[in-house]
């Protein structure tokens, strides 16, 4: 699977690999598991946060799009009978209101090269290919380390006498493996359930709902292709899944989806307070020192007349 145009992109990562190895190998053994284990965490995590950006904008697209949901379901009511011309509105509606159909499709574009590399260059290193400016010292030290007993480089499908050669028992090492994959498959049907179930809150009469539905069941299954990758590369699937939920549930806590009043119309309601924001409501206000009493007001006695200046006295 390896693509000659991407040559510079496999010899970038490999790079970054080589430096974040080399980080936690000053105060952890090189050839553990944990160092590796962290190394492609840390290299999952920085790739994460270089693609933000577009998942933000993927997420204001998607929501534009579902607030523009109504309009547009007028103009294809209104244009049923023209294709042309309904596509034209539509699309005249979008670039409007700064909405972009495609938006949805930018983190997983740019998603994609990153996964090729990190798949290559894994699997260079599983097979001890001396690629991509990677030193023997570095691949030695991947084929060494164990993640709870599984070889970095192994597959599930590996043969039970190369495993042995790697130094695991062929038995834990697919045990392990098994289990990767069945987190990799819950976490891409938990990520899956989590959008659908936002978008069916917010459209329920969306006529795409039965193929999300489906979508969302078959969606794990693809994790099963994932046997075929080494442990390391499975590390990284699961760490990009356990990424992209969090980020979506951080993204919808704080943009949660219209609701109808009791008037039917739609209104925003409050956005979830963050983890920051409770810990500030929990911690103790300090109290105001007490207010200095008032004084007391003194009552002003009305001066006595004399009784010649009394209204109403008569002279004798």
């Amino acid at each position: 699977m390896e693509l000659s145009w991407l040559n510079w992109l496999y010899t970038a990562v490999a790079q970054v690999i080589t430096w974040i190895h080399q980080g936690y190998s000053s105060f952890l053994a090189p050839d553990s598991g944990l160092t590796w284990a962290l190394t492609i965490i840390t290299l999952t995590v920085l790739m994460r946060l270089l693609i933000f950006p577009l998942f933000l904008k993927q997420m204001r697209s998607s929501k534009k799009m579902q607030e523009l949901a109504p309009k547009v379901q007028e103009l294809r009511k209104r244009y049923k009978n023209d294709k042309q011309r309904m596509n034209q509105e539509v699309m005249a509606l979008y670039q409007g209101q700064g909405a972009n159909p495609l938006g949805g499709c930018l983190p997983i574009v740019a998603q994609f090269p990153i996964f090729i590399s990190m798949f290559t260059v894994l699997q260079a290193m599983a097979n001890g290919q001396l690629k991509f400016g990677m030193t023997q010292h570095l691949v030695d030290s991947a084929r060494a380390a164990h993640i709870f007993g599984a070889p970095l480089p192994a597959t599930f499908w590996t043969d039970s006498a190369d495993i042995i050669k790697l130094g695991a028992d062929p038995v834990v090492t697919k045990v392990v493996l098994a289990v990767f994959v069945a987190i990799s498959s819950l976490t891409t049907f938990l990520t899956v359930r989590q959008s659908v179930t936002r978008s069916m809150a917010q459209m329920p009469d969306n006529p795409m709902a039965q193929q999300q539905k489906i979508l969302m069941y078959i969606s794990p299954l693809f994790a099963i292709f994932s046997l075929n990758f080494p442990l390391g590369l499975i590390l990284y699937w699961v760490t990009t899944n356990l990424w992209t939920l969090g980020q979506q549930h951080w993204f919808y806590s704080r943009n949660p989806s219209p609701v109808a009043d009791a008037k039917g119309n739609m209104v925003m309601p409050e956005p979830k307070p963050g983890l920051l924001s409770k810990v500030r409501k929990s911690a103790p206000e300090p109290e105001a020192p007490p207010a200095a009493p008032e004084p007391k007001p003194i009552r002003q006695q009305p001066t006595r007349q004399p009784r010649s200046k009394r209204t109403g006295s008569k002279k004798s």
